[in-house]
């Protein structure tokens, strides 16, 4: 491990120095293409622009108007309105992932997803999701939408053209480049549950920079109350309601009177402020200044597991004078552990970019991104210290941080082909860090409690010391003495992070490719890709990518890629550590996430990561009859060496009478945890840890119509995008996960998914109406051998919003999602603690939303 480099601390002063140095813009204006020549795109190729239905590749292009046509104020779920195989979650009792929530595209995870901003990497969150994929890429939720004039979603793999985490796709946040005009939006609304209230307010104005720049500013201010579709806790190992019921309990009946659940499910409270920047300055005909950044901050409060009397929390024990203490004292009626994130983040970027002679162009630009995530723990204590413990901590904070260099250039050559062979090729140079910052000590203290019979009451054979003989009650004979009591370590629900599991995890790389386009002739475009990385971490990777179109006649083409690509594990993803509550079997226990390089998950058989590989396949039609186009895009991701958390271990006493179900060689011994030294190994009932020994092959179909006609009535626009997806394991994986989680793995979520928009304009009025279609899913539960199944049915959504021009520069509208108030199936079984829905599903579970907006354009 070390520290950030100069480099870095030299090119994070430079961009604050020069925050105006800004871009030129990136594609033309929206009035400068023609309907005939449809939206020009950039991303996935270099040195030449082409229409969405010219590129070899496919590739949604979504306008400002598209994006405001969405009711959600977070892109994330704009995107997932907009794009059916991207796919999101809402994330419950999930830690970070709670306020970060990890996407996927294409069946894979966020991270094999390249996120870029003006044709830039956008830095990653400093979130990695504890479990499944290990996720850590960039919140896309930083970015708002009101600051987008256009947004490029390509659907395949280009790790070749744009390197790591590019397995899956591509997407492009254009901003907006306007010198003039003022835009400004207020929005409420509200769920029919009556709660999750939430208000947003938004602008942007583009000014002049002298007579030949620009700069645009955006800002948003947004604020959301939680959401709650929980029913009350009532489980086989307790009930809320029975237990109030029992004589002897008035005061926790009193605690929790009125209290309709002790454990919501459902959306956190959300505060955030998010702004950006985009300018750019012509300083002559060959040269431009360009430059932006973002800055952007909110909070966000969740909750964990519901902490019940007799939980393995909520225990009796006996104090330094002999008295008998228990957390009820301080929470009468058991309590839940409240969770703050408070998340900052910005960026900078800047550069320029210029022709050097007729063949050539440049671009030249550095970039300096930083996510950091500071965790706050309320209503909750340190077991171990017992009366002493506070009921508040700090336990830590993440930080990711990236810097590059990069120079890219564009030589065009006539070869007497149809057009020009356009040569892109360029370098790279790329530094990462992942901190986790040391937490408030008696956020990981180990207490006196922490071991049994801390003050010597009770002699090894069961008898009474000196001391203990004068304490009234006590029995050393019995082992349910509360003197024998053993509570967890550390601040309960997230212990904080000690100096052993603290600390700055940092990586440099560099990379050079080349790229070459072609028209070969009319109907022919082929494209071919070549790229060099070099990790620090994890050595040398060479991979490439071969692409073309053929038009057969007017109207009517055939496309297709061959490419190979690589992800290379993050610094968090090899450095992060994480003890929290989970349900490995449907009962929440104590459960630790350990780095794969760690002394900790070394003694559980973990290796350390190594990079993931790809072979993407796409083959695909389009082409267009009159006013209706259509494209129909087949693919294939085979993943080798797979990142994901393995299944959890149990962890046991005695590898004797009891095993883990999953290894068979009885690694979650709890001696093997004490013996890393793992603070708290005494109540840690779990662990699992990241690996990357398995393979994946994930293929499906995308859809994509539409149709627009104007008749007397005014336009009408009709677009249809269908999504099928399927993964499956290559190769055997028992060694990795239990029977449960190899099904839900290729079965959980939906493989079918559309979205249908129907679109009218009629003078001052419009009108919108969507359909949001999830097909059929399964889900298992081996809680009782053997697995059984619930199917989840098909579930259809819609949205309609109606919109009214009061002047030429004023419009309201009304709307609703979900207008229907529709809820996927009920869970029969697996999900524990007053949840009612699947919470961890695709589908929408909040139920219909209405809202207002107006919008002002000056």
């Amino acid at each position: 491990m070390k520290r950030r480099s100069f480099v870095s601390t030299l090119a994070v002063a430079g961009s604050l120095l020069f925050p105006s140095l800004a871009t030129a813009q990136i594609t033309p204006d929206a009035d400068e293409v023609s309907e005939e020549d449809g939206a020009i795109v950039v991303t996935g190729l270099r040195g030449v622009d082409r229409t969405v239905a010219e590129s070899p590749v496919p590739i949604d292009v979504f306008s400002s108007d598209d994006l405001e046509a969405v009711s959600y104020t977070d892109t994330n779920d704009v995107l997932k309105t907009l794009v059916p195989s991207y796919t999101l979650s809402r994330q419950p009792i999930s830690d970070g992932s709670s306020f970060i929530r990890p996407a996927t595209l294409r069946g894979m995870p966020t991270d094999k997803t390249l996120v870029l901003v003006n044709s830039k990497r956008r830095h990653r969150a400093a979130l990695v999701t504890i479990g499944g994929s290990g996720t850590q890429g960039p919140d896309i939720a930083t970015i708002p939408t009101i600051a987008l004039k256009s947004v490029q979603v390509l659907r395949d793999g280009a790790a070749a053209q744009y390197g790591s985490d590019a397995i899956a796709g591509v997407i492009n946040f254009l901003l907006k480049d306007a010198s003039d005009g003022i835009s400004l939006e207020a929005e409420a609304g509200q769920f029919y549950e009556g709660d999750g209230f939430e208000y947003r307010f938004a602008g942007n104005i583009g000014l002049p920079l002298g007579d030949n720049g620009f700069v645009n500013l955006s800002a948003e201010y947004y604020d959301a109350d939680s959401t709650n579709r929980a029913e009350q806790y009532c489980e086989p190992w307790f009930c809320v309601d029975e237990y109030a019921a029992q004589p002897g309990n008035e005061e926790f009946a009193a605690a929790v009177e009125g209290i309709d659940t002790v454990q919501p499910w459902g959306r956190p409270s959300l505060e955030a402020v998010r702004t950006f920047v985009n300018a750019g300055y012509t300083l002559s005909d060959a040269v431009e200044l360009y430059g932006f950044g973002s800055y952007s901050w909110s909070t966000g409060t969740g909750n964990f597991f519901y902490r019940y009397p007799g939980n393995g929390t909520i225990e009796p024990i006996r104090r330094e004078d002999g008295s008998v203490w228990t957390p009820l004292e301080f929470f009468p009626g058991g309590f839940t552990p409240s969770f703050t994130g408070e998340i900052s983040d910005y960026s900078m970027v800047g550069g320029v970019r210029g022709d050097l002679s007729d063949m050539l162009s440049y671009d030249l630009s550095a970039r300096y991104g930083r996510n950091e995530i500071s965790y706050t723990l309320s209503n909750t204590i340190n077991p171990s210290l017992g009366p002493d413990s506070p009921t508040s901590f700090k336990p830590g904070d993440l930080i990711n941080d990236e810097f590059q260099l990069q120079a890219d250039f564009v030589m065009p050559f006539d070869v007497g082909l149809a057009g020009d062979l356009n040569f892109g090729f360029g370098a790279t140079y790329f530094e990462e860090g992942y901190e986790l910052v040391e937490g408030e000590p008696l956020s990981y203290a180990a207490g006196p409690y922490s071991s049994a019979d801390p003050w010597g009451f009770c002699t090894d054979d069961g008898m009474a010391t000196p001391s203990g003989a004068a304490i009234p009650g006590l029995d050393c004979s019995d082992g349910d003495d509360p003197v024998y009591t053993v509570v967890g370590v550390g601040s309960n629900g997230f212990p904080g992070y000690s100096p052993d599991f603290s600390g700055t995890y940092d990586r440099h790389s560099y990379a050079l490719y080349g790229d070459l386009s072609a028209d070969v002739t009319e109907n022919l475009f082929l494209q071919g890709a070549l790229r060099y990385e070099d990790y620090s971490d994890f050595g040398t990777e060479l991979i490439y990518k071969v692409a073309g179109r053929y038009e057969f006649i007017d109207g009517f083409a055939v496309r297709g890629s061959y490419g190979t690509g690589f992800r290379a594990p993050t610094p968090g993803q090899q450095g992060t550590t994480n003890v929290s509550t989970r349900l490995p079997n449907g009962f929440p226990v104590a459960t630790g996430l350990f780095p794969a390089g760690s002394a900790v998950a070394q003694a559980l058989g973990a290796t350390p990561l190594r990079p993931e590989k790809s072979t993407n396949y796409t083959l695909g039609l389009t082409g267009d009859l009159g006013s209706f186009t259509y494209s129909i895009d087949y693919y294939r991701i085979e993943l080798q060496d797979r990142l994901n958390a393995i299944s959890t271990i149990s962890v046991v006493d005695d590898c004797d009478t009891a095993t883990d179900g999953i290894q068979d060689d009885c690694l979650g011994f709890r001696g093997n945890l004490i013996d890393a030294g793992v603070v708290g190994a005494e109540s840690i009932g779990g662990v699992f840890y990241f690996t990357n020994a398995f393979d994946t092959v994930t293929q499906g179909v995308d859809i994509v119509g539409s149709y627009t006609t104007m008749w007397s009535a005014g336009r009408t626009s009709v677009t249809a995008a269908v999504n099928y997806n399927k993964s499956k394991f290559d190769g055997p994986v028992d060694g990795l996960f239990n029977d449960e989680d190899q099904y839900d793995f290729v079965n959980f979520d939906p493989k079918w998914r559309g979205v249908f928009t129907v679109s009218h304009d009629a003078g001052p009025v419009g009108l919108v109406v969507r359909a949001n279609y999830f097909g059929k899913s399964t889900n298992s539960d081996g809680n009782n051998a053997p697995l059984v199944y619930q199917t989840y049915g098909s579930e259809i959504m819609f949205d309609v919003e109606g919109s009214y021009s009061l002047t030429d520069l004023i419009t309201l509208s009304v709307g609703a999602r979900n207008i229907f108030d529709n809820y996927p199936d009920k869970a029969d079984f697996e999900y524990c603690c007053g949840r009612v829905y699947n919470s961890g599903s695709t589908v929408d579970w909040m139920g219909g939303y209405y809202y207002a907006r107006i919008r002002a354009r000056f």
